[in-house]
């Protein structure tokens, strides 16, 4: 098996931490060959997806966690499977990313997660796919609907629709003096959309991260609790996570939303479920695999593993 990853400059990651190197761990524990890439080196030769790529070797060892091979031009169809793991922003270069790995795609790679549902699901937007199992939301360019849905819920959350980490999350209440300037800057003066959501105090219980591989869900989530004077919960953000196993409600909301990712070729997904709601469907580059596999003894990529294996038989 020849496994090809699109990714982040590896030198930067904290192995401790990081989801793709636990994907990368297990797949060379397999016997198969690593294959690294960063968005850069992609390109298109005359109707051909092609990369210039380097050979991997990954170990756990926070001193030289990797080493590269020489540099080599080749088609993207010499592999057999690319995990597509940058991490947001969502912005042209990452749709270009998309389309050259379609290309790929079509001849015959298989590529985790699929590359057109990685432009169609959105993160936030995407959960308007299952009303049943959201707060209420609103998406709108124009402070004046914000306003209104302020009044009705007198204490919401706004964040941009491109985000990720937390980044550009605020609370707002009716009396909040920024409130003015908190609309003009998110929406940038009507011209651009943000997505506004009730306030769900269950969050001060954590944001719970849920990871669905093919459809199914690992059976215990890792809540992210806000660090002191927060309302975010996200890792980067300071908050602390906490394993927990899974609510009756949760696997429930698992099962309206598993069967439309398995369908759009979403085959590692990350949930973030505050309370009864699901508030974002992490399709890009989902995390915090170690901290579950350390905290119950798991092998999340070897799930994943056993499923590109499944896929490609």
């Amino acid at each position: 098996m020849r496994l090809g990853v699109v990714m982040d400059p590896i030198g930067l990651i904290n192995i401790k931490k990081d989801t793709t190197f636990a994907m990368l761990f297990e797949a060379q524990s397999r016997g198969w060959e690593l294959v690294y890439i960063e968005q850069t080196d992609l390109y298109l030769d005359e109707g051909v997806a092609m990369a210039s790529s380097r050979s991997l070797s990954v170990e756990r060892n926070s001193a030289k966690w990797f080493e590269l091979g020489q540099q080599q031009d080749s088609p993207l169809k010499d592999l057999d499977v690319i995990l597509m793991r940058v991490d947001p922003p969502f912005n042209m270069n990452y749709i270009y990313t998309t389309y050259l790995l379609e290309q790929a795609e079509a001849e015959g790679v298989l590529v985790v997660n699929k590359p057109q549902s990685l432009r169609d699901a959105n993160e936030k937007l995407f959960t308007a796919w299952f009303p049943d199992c959201c707060a209420p939301t609103l998406v709108t360019s124009q402070p004046s609907r914000i306003r209104q849905f302020l009044a009705k819920y007198e204490d919401i959350i706004i964040k941009p629709l491109d985000g990720m980490g937390g980044a550009s999350i605020f609370r707002l209440k009716k009396e909040d003096h920024n409130l003015g300037v908190v609309l003009e800057t998110m929406t940038e003066h009507g011209k651009a959309l943000a997505m506004v959501q009730q306030y769900l105090p269950a969050i001060k219980q954590g944001d719970k991260r849920i990871l669905i591989i093919n459809g199914k869900p690992v059976p215990y989530g890792l809540a992210r609790i806000p660090a002191e004077g927060e309302t975010r919960g996200n890792l980067a953000a300071g908050g602390t996570g906490e394993g927990r196993e899974l609510t009756e409600r949760e696997y429930w909301i698992c099962e309206q939303i598993g069967p439309k990712l398995v369908e759009k070729g979403l085959m590692f997904v990350g949930l973030d479920v505050i309370g009864d709601y699901v508030t974002e469907i992490n399709v890009t580059s989902p995390t915090c695999v170690q901290e579950l596999d350390n905290q119950y003894g798991l092998n999340i990529s070897a799930l994943l593993m056993d499923c590109i294996e499944e896929k490609i038989a």
